[in-house]
């Protein structure tokens, strides 16, 4: 979990945006940490000699481009100790010797060192301003005295430093020594970083940066000097490096060690088979004898709105920079929610509202099914929890189902199922709390959000009922069953998506949907498709701009499609369904409608109903306060 937090000034916070506090116990070879440390620090920032050609050729032409190739060259040259080590100032006499588990850095010196720096400093005073010159001029003189005073080079590091013991067998290793130390040297403190407000989100950004990187070196810089061992005096101090807890100190000896990794690589991907037939669409009307009834549909959303500006006002140093507009444009979403709750009571908060605006009391309830992939725990399973919370003493099952964003097909078809043995109503509730489990990948962070939907669904007292086809689809090639990873160790346990694998996915499955809607005849009207008798599309909100371009592709109309992702983003299993409310919420939906609910995602999972919904079924939305 990596939640945020609010500060001050009432705005959101992701520490691990600029904090990173890597999981070890995720990684297992030192590849594995490369590939991390090649995502978070090599891919976007510039070496010394790379920003000395851009300033050569002009690249820059305000100050706060340069501001960010500075900040992200810095946290590269940073890129172990930062995510490894501890740094301590330490006495050369006072530091042991022949401890396996004190280091020391080894480094090389800084080609054209003094060029590089009046190249920068020269380049900042020569550029136009951005938007606030006051902060700018702060985030320089922070990032420009961790550079100027900056001795060594930051190529050819490597994540596993030598003990002191191997350091003073090579003579001509070189290392830092300050030749004094100040035990209180000044240093940001944690709410101070968090609490930074600017106006302008990029150089809010760019100011926990400069926060950060001063912090990584507290001690005066300025008298620092490279030094082999013979030339270390007892009164000199040297930066020694800890490792940051156990997990580190784990990795680093299982990298000294170059043992067998401790998991097994997984088994190569086997063909990919079609099945020996298709599986048909489920006609609900023709294949059970309890029809279901949509009886109330309630909706609970994060309390706290995450808007494009706080994504890039959180920015983390291992992403391009992004503007609020060019994420709009990117995704189609302005603002998403998130909650500082439990999804847990997200679940609770919407159940009981539709249970109150479906007329049940609990004792009424013969299933509780829950469509999460963000549980707070796995055991107790959720629906079990949220059946306890509601005060049921029994149900016929209380049931979790894991199906990402295709949630509601899945959980509308395992409800029809439980109709048929309780003929009582089912509890339907799609959670998600995503904010605290995206950390620094960005893709995620512009996407997913926190909120709740609960359905009640009961047998029809005679006739038909609500829901006319289910479908449900799963699996793929293997690039498209893990296109969406969450917790992935490549990306520090963080939620991770493949953008290219998910359309694959997407485009598969709107294709397949389609002929099979084609194909189908209207359960009401046998004379025309069913593709025919949909007046409304709700599709699984997952990105706009995507979904319209393999729409209008496979030859869905998306003039008829609802969407509510510019304010909610992607909330996964419970995306439907609150769309759904909105569109009644905003005048789409005044009347009983047939509405076509396509969904996909995480797993290559995928699946569709085709519904009535009476607009009179939605409860009025439950506001949580936004006391964090």
């Amino acid at each position: 979990m990596k939640p945020f937090v609010i500060n001050r000034h009432g705005r959101l916070v992701f520490p691990t945006n600029f904090r990173y506090d890597l999981d070890f116990s995720l990684l297992d070879t030192p590849a594995e940490l490369t590939a991390v440390i090649g995502r978070d620090f090599d891919a976007k920032a510039p070496t010394s000699t790379e920003l000395l050609a851009r300033i050569g050729a002009g690249a820059y032409s305000r100050r706060p481009e340069l501001l960010r190739d500075l900040a992200q060259h810095l946290f590269w040259v940073d890129r172990y100790d930062i995510t490894m080590y501890e740094k301590r100032p330490t006495r050369w006499r006072d530091l042991p010797k022949h401890r396996d588990d004190v280091f020391l850095p080894l480094v090389t010196p800084w080609p054209e060192r003094e060029r590089k720096i009046a190249a920068v400093e020269a380049a900042f005073h020569r550029l136009p301003r951005g938007g606030d010159s006051t902060t700018e001029d702060e985030v320089f003189a922070l990032l420009f005295d961790v550079f100027r005073t900056k001795r060594h080079s930051g190529a050819g590091l490597s994540a596993i430093k030598p003990t002191v013991a191997e350091f003073v067998k090579q003579p001509d290793a070189l290392t830092l020594v300050c030749p004094g130390y100040d035990p209180d040297y000044p240093v940001f403190p944690a709410e101070d970083i968090v609490d930074v407000h600017d106006e302008v989100p990029e150089l809010e950004a760019l100011t926990r940066w400069a926060m950060v990187l001063h912090n990584q070196y507290p001690w005066n810089r300025a008298g620092t000097e490279l030094r082999r061992p013979d030339r270390i005096g007892d009164d000199d101090f040297v930066i020694a490096l800890h490792p940051r807890d156990r997990d580190v100190l784990d990795f680093v000896d299982r990298a000294r060690r170059s043992g067998t990794p401790r998991r097994r690589t997984a088994a190569p991907a086997a063909e990919v088979v079609a099945p020996v037939a298709p599986y048909e669409p489920i006609r609900v009307r023709e294949t059970f004898a309890v029809q279901p009834v949509l009886a109330a549909l309630a909706v609970v959303r994060g309390e706290h709105v995450c808007g494009n500006a706080d994504v890039v006002r959180n920015a983390s140093p291992s992403w391009s920079p992004m503007s609020a507009e060019q994420i709009t444009a990117k995704t189609g979403i302005r603002e998403r929610r998130y909650t500082s709750r439990d999804p847990e009571e997200l679940a609770l908060r919407a159940a009981r509202a539709a249970l109150a605006k479906a007329g049940c009391v609990p004792a009424e309830i013969g299933a509780v099914l829950v469509c999460t992939s963000s549980s707070s725990r796995l055991v107790p399973p959720m629906a079990c929890r949220l059946s306890g919370e509601l005060g049921l003493l029994q149900t016929h099952a209380s049931a979790d189902l894991i199906a990402a964003c295709a949630g509601l097909p899945y959980g509308l078809t395992e409800a029809i199922r439980q109709l048929q043995e309780v003929r009582r109503p089912v509890l339907l509730v799609c959670v998600e709390k995503f904010s605290d489990k995206i950390g620094s990948v960005r893709t995620s962070r512009m996407i997913f959000g926190d909120a709740a939907a609960a359905l009640v669904i009961r047998p029809a007292a005679g006739g038909d009922g609500d829901i006319d086809v289910v479908q449900t689809y799963a699996s793929g090639p293997q690039h498209e069953v893990n296109s969406i990873i969450g917790p992935n160790p490549r990306f520090d346990g963080d939620l991770t998506m493949y953008g290219p694998d998910v359309e694959s996915l997407v485009r598969r499955y709107l294709i397949q949907m389609l002929g099979e809607l084609r194909a189908q005849a209207d359960p009401g009207d046998p004379g025309r498709t069913l593709l025919d008798s949909v007046e409304l599309i709700v599709p699984h909100q997952a990105n706009k701009t995507m979904f319209d371009n393999l729409a209008t592709e496979a030859g869905l109309p998306v003039e008829n499609a609802y969407f509510n992702i510019e304010t909610m983003g992607n909330v996964s299993s419970a995306s439907i369904p609150i769309a759904i409310h909105d569109a009644v919420r905003d005048g789409v939906l005044t009347r009983p409608t047939r509405v076509f609910t396509p969904a996909f995602g995480a797993g290559a999972v995928g699946g569709y109903a085709v519904l009535r919904i009476d607009p009179a079924i939605v409860a009025d939305e439950v506001v949580l306060d936004d006391q964090f």
